[in-house]
């Protein structure tokens, strides 16, 4: 053993590969982070003031991926995903064929899991398709607790239900969706299994899609360097408290201003 100092953490700091592994997972990050709480919030809405009796099979239908074995989930995407005998590419050259809207679909299969154009957002759905179910849950189980005397005032005020929506249920949210956010954030910049196993570690386009976190296991246990492996380590946990920070200084500060609303 040999006391290098900080020489770790220059050297992964000047390290390509982990500058791309971090572009890499800030990318999956935001393209499946984004659009899980956009779909949502609306969602749980339109579910909680949509189904009474059957809210929870509806409930337990959409948090059955997140409880799947990311084994299983990989096998049928990497079958929904095949160039050849995928459904994706049956659907797509079914509406190719479609006379108005053809032009608008490549009439040729695409290589989703082979192609570096179309891999990143081919894994992207699948965490936004895994995790979408979570946050789901999250935003039903704090709508539950929203007082109706207040849609009850505002429906005799005169207010739609968009107007309900947006000044309701929106503000009286803002605590789950820090706390939604802050786990979204928490997660996406440590993603492993979905692109992992969803692709193969030998195919051309694994490098497309190598996290940070991925990057760390190869580090350290294919290369042996245990030492570089800890400090990227140290680093990515720095960028998640970061990040952390940074949302909550956001959500505070709204909600500090909401309250100089009120107060005025």
């Amino acid at each position: 053993m040999q006391w290098v100092g900080l020489d770790n953490y220059k050297y992964a700091l000047t390290d390509p590969w982990f500058l791309r592994s971090l572009g890499n997972t800030l990318w999956l990050a935001l393209a499946s982070g984004v659009p899980q709480h956009l779909v949502a919030i609306p969602l749980a809405a339109f579910i909680h003031n949509s189904f009474k009796r059957s809210r929870n099979l509806v409930i337990g239908i959409y948090f059955l991926p997140f409880i799947t074995s990311s084994v299983a989930i990989a096998m049928v995407f990497n079958t929904l995903f095949s160039r050849d005998y995928g459904q994706i590419n049956v659907l797509i050259q079914w509406c190719a064929s479609l006379p108005l809207v053809g032009g608008l679909f490549p009439a040729e299969s695409i290589d989703w899991l082979g192609s570096s154009l179309f891999i990143k957002p081919a894994v992207a759905f699948v965490i936004f398709w895994r995790y979408l179910g979570w946050n789901l849950v999250l935003y039903l189980s704090a709508l539950q607790v929203i007082p109706k005397d207040l849609y009850e005032a505002a429906t005799i005020d005169g207010a739609s239900k968009r107007q309900q929506f947006w000044y309701i249920t929106l503000p009286q949210l803002r605590p789950m969706i820090y706390l939604a956010v802050t786990l979204t954030i928490m997660g996406n910049l440590q993603l492993f299994e979905e692109p992992f196993v969803l692709v193969a570690e030998s195919s051309g386009v694994s490098q497309s899609v190598m996290t940070t976190a991925i990057f760390v296991y190869k580090t350290a246990f294919s290369s042996g360097d245990f030492g570089t492996a800890s400090a990227i380590s140290w680093l990515l946990f720095l960028i998640i408290a970061s990040t952390t920070w940074v949302n909550n200084r956001i959500l505070s500060r709204n909600e500090r201003r909401e309250k100089c609303k009120e107060a005025r």
